[in-house]
């Protein structure tokens, strides 16, 4: 199953860039979007359907704002919109969709863009964890795909020192990514590509991307019991729809 997680940046405009195009030729079985910006109704999806996808959406109650989607090639026995957690919620933040083998989160974790919203980041990030926590007992195959606005170490950003102080990586959100992924979670992309200067998204300022000066905070992290199924996983720096870039993991599944 070759799983593909991206942060489009908004929908609508990443389809103006060819979106559907990319996506043809990149083919993944599962396609889980961060960003959505848009309702269902607002988005033509028929050259998308067109290609063999299912698509499920799960939007922000504020129009133009977040959300999150999943599209799949085979139709999932189950889809389950949001946690159930209304803080969480409200801002179209987790959709679920549940195969024969294993179950696939798209995720979009908020910034901490200021203090109030960095307070918001640290309630999501514990009530998130705690819920996982819980899915995991039910669900022990987990994918949990998507932007996470976390560099977890000092590779995984351009300049870790001028950065250590910036949301996105500061000391309390590095650890409690430290903590997710020890409690039975493996970042797939780390197991298999041990080298720096991979990155997931890059500022627009300074000519940023050009110079591959971003950070990794996008991923795909795989529950424990999955370690062995992973048999790729790769970032895409080409594809240029968004700030971010696509990040992928291939399972093999039987």
């Amino acid at each position: 199953m070759k799983i593909i997680s991206y942060n489009v940046n908004g929908i609508r405009a990443a389809l103006k860039k060819d979106f559907v195009g990319w996506l043809k030729a990149a083919n993944p079985e599962v396609l889980c979007l961060q960003e959505t910006k848009a309702v269902e109704e607002q988005v033509d999806m028929s050259e998308i359907e067109a290609l063999g996808y299912n698509h499920y959406w799960f939007s922000a109650q504020k129009k133009g704002y977040s959300g999150v989607a999943i599209l799949s090639k085979v139709a999932p026995k189950h889809v389950e919109f949001g946690t159930g957690i209304d803080h969480i919620d409200f801002e179209g933040r987790v959709i679920r969709a549940d195969f024969e083998h294993c179950s696939v989160i798209s995720l979009y974790l908020p910034s901490g863009t200021n203090m109030a919203r960095l307070e918001h980041k640290f309630m999501f990030m514990d009530d998130f964890k705690a819920y996982v926590d819980q899915l995991k007992q039910e669900i022990p195959n987990l994918v949990i795909c998507g932007d996470y606005n976390i560099c977890h170490q000092a590779i995984d950003i351009h300049d870790p020192v001028r950065n250590k102080n910036v949301s996105g990586f500061l000391p309390e959100e590095r650890a409690w990514l430290d903590g997710f992924l020890n409690s039975g979670f493996i970042d797939s992309f780390r197991s298999l590509n041990p080298e720096p200067h991979h990155y997931s998204w890059w500022s627009y300022r300074a000519n940023s991307r050009a110079n591959n000066k971003g950070w990794r905070i996008d991923y795909a992290l795989v529950s424990a019991p999955l370690k062995d199924t992973i048999h790729r996983a790769y970032i895409l720096p080409e594809a240029y729809h968004s700030d971010h870039c696509p990040v992928v993991v291939e399972l093999t599944l039987e």
